[in-house]
């Protein structure tokens, strides 16, 4: 009995790392036009947090966002598959340069949102946020965690 409460406590600690790769309570600063914004961010850096993303979720604090990391720069697109609420998606360079931003992407949609250029990650944030956070191609991104 103890034994399987062992094993499934452990079975929970892995399920948390391979699904969230220990994403919660990361931060990220914006520094733009406009001053320095810290948000918070969990981090998708694994293939089975990309795909899930933000997809059934029906909310999104203001000053919150998911930042995909595909561990290498590279030319990626994004969909809005299975998405509730509308995102702001900036693409980012290795050195944490802005490369381009696509505003209020559409909830469910199944069109490819591409970065036009090789990027290392992508912070999507609730819509208008980039807007409300002044950000521009050329700003960056400063990753806390």
């Amino acid at each position: 009995r103890l034994i399987a409460g062992a094993f499934i406590l452990v079975l929970a600690v892995v399920s948390y790392f391979v699904f969230t790769s220990g994403s919660i309570g990361s931060t990220a600063t914006l520094l733009t036009g406009s001053g320095a914004h810290r948000i918070s961010v969990e981090i998708a850096d694994t293939p089975e947090s990309r795909a899930t993303g933000l997809m059934n979720r029906n909310s999104m604090d203001e000053d919150h966002g998911m930042l995909f990391d595909f561990g290498e720069t590279r030319e990626v697109s994004m969909w809005m598959k299975n998405t509730l609420i509308p995102l702001d998606m900036i693409f980012i360079e290795a050195d944490g340069r802005v490369h381009r931003i696509e505003h209020d992407a559409e909830p469910g949609s199944l069109r490819l949102i591409a970065s036009n250029g090789p990027v290392r990650s992508v912070l999507e944030l609730p819509a208008g946020s980039a807007s409300r956070f002044g950000i521009n191609p050329g700003d960056r991104v400063v990753p806390g965690w």
